[in-house]
């Protein structure tokens, strides 16, 4: 494997972590600002109250998106092997 193969593996291997992470993240994020909101309408600022269900959801989109994230992990593996 030449530096210039490691290198765009490397890349390619970045880009598929930041990918498959994407739709967990911007999950909990959403969640995140709308509890927010929610807490700063209402007067209540208790840390528990924007943790727990922002949890409960990237947990759920984690499962969810789970076969998807593995497929995408499986491809980047074929691609770094050199199989078909």
């Amino acid at each position: 494997m030449t530096d210039a193969q490691l290198v765009e593996l490397v890349r390619q291997a970045l880009l598929t972590g930041l990918v498959v992470a994407a739709p967990v993240l911007i999950a909990g994020f959403l969640t995140g600002t709308v509890l927010g909101l929610v807490q700063a309408a209402t007067g209540v600022h208790e840390p528990i109250v924007g943790l727990v269900p922002r949890l409960f959801v990237m947990g759920v989109m984690s499962l969810l998106a789970l076969p998807w994230m593995v497929e995408q992990f499986v491809e980047l593996f074929r691609v770094a092997v050199g199989g078909p």
